[in-house]
């Protein structure tokens, strides 16, 4: 890994779709960086990000029309990978030959969760990424929420330190689901909101049950045990409202992933001692917007967040009109009523102590907190929820003969999307 200093970093985003616009305005909060370049292979939507980085006062942005002319270009220090799961890999793949080439500057890559779609594909990343002799970070927002932070810093002080640590952490998040078709498919994606969002259920649970300044390994996975449920979007109504927004590309009807996700994964510490983790993730959630519910319980006490419980809330009568959108909260659901608002997203979500920390560890040349060897874990994890939940049974760790396993949904085949 190299050691290079630098004053400012200069990143170059690969992708342009919602979540690379959250990372972008969450970067008015980070110091030290430049978004110098956008790529992607629409022309219109890499304008549309490179003018907003420069009207943000984070640039000067420029675009590129290929991949490698971005990675040729010396003035690109790290890559942000924010594009769609099916291709980063190769995106992965042309970062490590234009650094082994000596025709790049590039010197960390961050990538956007979750790392892969299955363990082989984890692992060359890795592979891939440490070859090029890169930094790397894994873009994993909620060990970086604010309210998790914090939280977990109160109770390991307080609470752990004088009665034990905790035992079990809940993570549930849920929405109505995603912003982009490719994310329906479960070949593309990998699967569906098992993939999509309970990796950030199970980070966040090792994250709240490791003890700070410990390794995130100190505590092995046991066991996994997950269910899929296809309990909203395959019901004949709802798989048109997919088709007629998407296309035949999307067909729930006869090519679903799972909109309804369940898993236990049992844990041990360093004295042997049993953790657990329950987490569930949802499609088919309506309520005022995006919902991530977080507990952590222990010997004498708990913890409990929220993120739809804000302190700011506003009312709109019947007769207040207006177009639909997501000025108050991601994947609002309603213009109306008594709606809460999420007044910094990006802060409360994560994205701005994420971006700083990924920033300052590649600028400095240290190593980050969230590395691709997280982004394996969490892999793994995964893929071992989707195992046990084919098979109707427990799947014990470490796993076995499962690094080219895939889900079930992801098996099949769907024409290609732009």
């Amino acid at each position: 890994m190299t050691k290079t200093k630098k004053d400012t970093l200069r990143i170059g985003m690969v992708g342009t779709g919602f979540i690379a616009e959250f990372h972008l305005r969450s970067m008015i909060g980070v110091r030290n960086v430049v978004v110098a370049g956008v790529y992607s292979r629409s022309a219109e939507n890499r304008d549309r990000l490179a003018n907003l980085a420069n009207d943000l006062g984070l640039g000067e942005c420029n675009t590129f029309d290929t991949l490698e002319s971005m990675l040729h270009d010396q003035s690109i220090d790290a890559i942000w990978i924010l594009s769609p799961n099916h291709t980063r890999l190769e995106i992965m793949r042309s970062i490590r030959d234009a650094v082994k080439s000596g025709q790049c500057n590039v010197i960390a890559v961050a990538c956007e969760k979750p790392l892969a779609r299955t363990i082989a594909e984890a692992k060359e990343m890795i592979h891939l990424v440490e070859d090029a002799g890169l930094n790397h970070g894994y873009l994993e927002n909620q060990v970086f929420c604010t309210p998790v932070v914090r939280g977990k810093e109160i109770i390991w002080r307080r609470a752990a330190s004088t009665t034990g640590r905790p035992y079990l952490a809940r993570a549930a998040e849920e929405h109505t689901g995603p912003h982009a078709p490719w994310f329906w498919q479960g070949d593309k994606q990998g699967g569906g909101v098992l993939s999509d969002m309970m990796c950030h259920s199970v980070e966040v649970g090792r994250f709240l049950l490791t003890e700070p300044d410990a390794k995130r390994g100190s505590i092995k996975i046991k066991s996994v045990n997950g269910t899929v449920a296809n309990l909203k979007w395959t019901r004949p109504k709802y798989a048109q409202q997919l088709m007629d927004r998407y296309g035949t590309a999307v067909d729930y009807r006869t090519r679903p992933s799972e909109d309804f996700a369940r898993a236990t994964i049992i844990l041990e510490d360093e004295d042997g001692h049993e953790l657990m983790i329950e987490a569930t993730t949802s499609w088919a959630y309506v309520g005022a917007g995006l919902r991530i519910q977080l507990e952590l319980l222990g010997p004498e006490y708990s913890m409990e967040f929220n993120s739809l419980s804000t302190g700011l809330k506003i009312f709109m009568s019947r007769e207040v009109s207006g177009k639909e959108g997501e000025d108050l909260v991601e994947k609002q659901n309603a213009e109306q009523g008594l709606m809460p608002v999420l007044e910094d997203e990006a802060g409360i979500y994560g994205y701005t102590d994420e971006n700083r920390h990924m920033v300052e560890c590649f600028r400095k040349g240290e190593i980050p907190t969230e590395t691709f060897y997280d982004g394996l874990a969490v892999v793994e994890i995964l893929i071992g929820l989707y195992r046990s939940a084919e098979l109707n049974q427990t799947v014990n760790f470490p796993l076995e003969d499962l690094d080219d396993y895939v889900p079930l949904v992801a098996r099949l085949e769907s024409p290609d999307v732009n």
